[in-house]
């Protein structure tokens, strides 16, 4: 019977793997990804390659046979090759960065979505408290009823003091 690390349905344990497991660090990674795209993004980005494209087809065109590195009769496989590996590299890269943003952009919704609810939370409240006030108030004296409390006082007092009406104190 053919041992474990030999069979197709039986996973590698660690000791018997070929290569050795790459240890990346994905936020430094993140970061020089969302780099690389917000540099490809920009107007230089693409003045500086359509210079370098221009000299490179312009030299293979132009210069004697025996200077040329990427001859016009072979097509310019060089720098064919040279423009799919960039593009190769640049779209993952494009997508990471992307894929990056979009999380950030999730977790700032859900930011905005808890800080809306304690608006709404703290909107509530103080409507609340508007209304307690409010009730509160209408429990209060006016300054028309004060004033006509004391009126009334006055007149009980003055009359008291004429010996108009008994006292109170005296039935």
């Amino acid at each position: 019977m053919a041992r474990s690390r030999d069979r197709l349905d039986s996973p590698f344990r660690q000791r018997d793997r070929i290569l050795p497991k790459l240890s990346i660090n994905q936020e430094s990674f993140g970061r020089a990804s969302e780099g690389f795209a917000r540099a490809m993004g920009t107007g230089g980005f693409l003045i500086w390659m359509t210079v370098f494209v221009t000299l490179w087809l312009t030299w293979n065109s132009l210069a004697p046979e025996g200077w040329q590195f990427d001859p016009r009769n072979l097509n310019f496989t060089l720098l064919t090759m040279i423009l799919s590996l960039q593009a190769s590299y640049a779209a993952p890269l494009i997508l990471l960065a992307q894929n990056r943003e979009s999380d950030r952009d999730r977790v700032k919704t859900e930011q905005d979505r808890q800080r809306a609810e304690r608006n709404l939370a703290d909107t509530e409240y103080l409507a609340r408290e508007v209304v307690a006030l409010r009730l509160a108030i209408e429990e209060l004296a006016s300054k028309d009823f004060v004033r006509d409390e004391l009126r009334d006082l006055m007149r009980e007092l003055v009359e008291e003091l004429r010996g108009d009406k008994p006292s109170k104190k005296s039935k």
